[in-house]
């Protein structure tokens, strides 16, 4: 069989796996709550609820991110062209000021003009010969002095005109970025109202459903032969997996980077540059921009998306399990490749060899405890 023949297959055999199994069922929309107590629903139809509540929450929240991201990027250009336009204004003053002092020698008759007239008609024509170039020296030198007037003119005003423009759109992403934090907020508290709605016994059902669900999408994925082959990481890979398994236990806070919370693609871009490689902010941009790698050629140190937009991240670390901050009311864990609904791999350093040898970090015996949903959290 070719290598590319077995990819294929290995990747129909993956998709089969994805769209079989009920953990990447995709979800229905939520419905209501009723108030004063729990959804009348069975067990599955509450765990598709509280899935796409958190699915919808972290589109909003990757939204938000991408915006202050480009906020970031705006801010830092119209710091930049700010200066950039003092330093145009003082070149102007100073170009003005050469153009008044040449109004002045002018008024004053001391132009190049009259200098020539008084040279030709001094009693040595030959000795204004000789000093012709004195004269066209002036002429370039006030010549000069006036294209520096005009061209600082125009400079600045490019620069004033380029800088208010820069000021706009970054009044405009603020604006925006106020109103996805806004929806983040939002959904994040219609989750909080769903889990303070649901019993002890209902949470601990969804909690247990889920579980099977992960196991069962986790043991097909494993049937596929998807993670049959083990492989070292690069030396960043490596310190990017050493990295992640010391955050084991800190928890999940929605926009967070560390060092004492982090959210899912907050753990990632960290431990890649705790690694020494800078990677995009979030889960979108680390799919969008990050070279793409099969499933079955994971290495530890390899980011895995999940959901169809891309708004979940977690680091492979090997053996078919990442490291992942879940989700509000959960912590940083170890949790089966297959905890959310796959969408594919990218790998941050495709340009570096691996490691000969490789011995991966000792988890904490907590490193896999609690929920990968956070379901059983009413404080989300």
């Amino acid at each position: 069989m070719s290598g590319r023949l077995a990819r294929t297959l290995c990747t129909a055999a993956l998709a089969a796996v994805v769209a079989a199994s009920p953990a990447f069922a995709e979800p229905a929309g939520p419905g209501p709550v009723p108030a004063g107590g729990a959804p009348q629903q069975n067990v599955a139809g509450l765990l598709t609820q509280l899935q796409t509540l958190y699915r919808k929450a972290e589109e909003a929240g990757e939204l938000y991110k991408g915006t202050e991201e480009q906020l970031k990027k705006r801010t830092a250009e119209a710091r930049k062209l700010r200066a950039e336009l003092a330093r145009a204004r003082t070149a102007l003053d100073s170009g003005r000021r050469d153009a008044g002092r040449l109004a002045r020698d002018q008024y004053q008759g001391r132009t190049d003009f009259s200098v020539y007239l008084r040279l030709l008609l001094a009693e040595d024509p030959a000795r204004a010969l000789e000093q012709s170039h004195v004269i066209e020296r002036a002429q370039a030198g006030r010549s000069a002095a006036v294209d520096r007037l005009t061209g600082a003119e125009r400079h600045a005003e490019k620069l004033a005109a380029t800088s208010r423009a820069a000021q706009e759109r970054q009044r405009a992403l603020a604006a925006q970025r106020k109103k996805q934090r806004d929806t983040v907020e939002t959904r994040l508290k219609g989750i909080e109202a769903m889990l303070a709605s649901l019993s002890a016994d209902q949470l601990a059902a969804v909690s247990a459903l889920e579980r099977k669900n992960i196991g069962e999408a986790q043991d097909a994925l494993t049937a596929s032969g998807a993670l049959s082959s083990v492989r070292p990481p690069s030396d960043e890979g490596g310190e990017a997996v050493r990295f992640a398994v010391e955050q084991i236990g800190k928890p999940y806070v929605w926009g967070a980077e560390g060092p004492e919370s982090f959210d899912c693609s907050g753990l990632t871009s960290q431990a890649w540059s705790d690694a020494g490689r800078t990677i995009p902010r979030t889960s979108q941009e680390q799919w969008r921009q990050l070279p793409r790698v099969p499933v079955g050629s994971l290495r530890p140190g390899d980011l895995v998306v999940y959901f169809p937009k891309a708004t979940h991240v977690a680091l492979y670390i090997g053996n078919g399990l990442v490291v992942q901050a879940p989700r509000p009311g959960a912590s940083v864990k170890v949790s089966p490749l297959a905890s959310n609904p796959l969408l594919g791999a990218v790998r941050p350093d495709p340009d570096s060899e691996p490691l000969s040898t490789y011995t991966p970090p000792e988890l904490p015996e907590d490193a896999a405890s609690g929920p990968d949903a956070g379901y059983d959290a009413p404080d989300a």
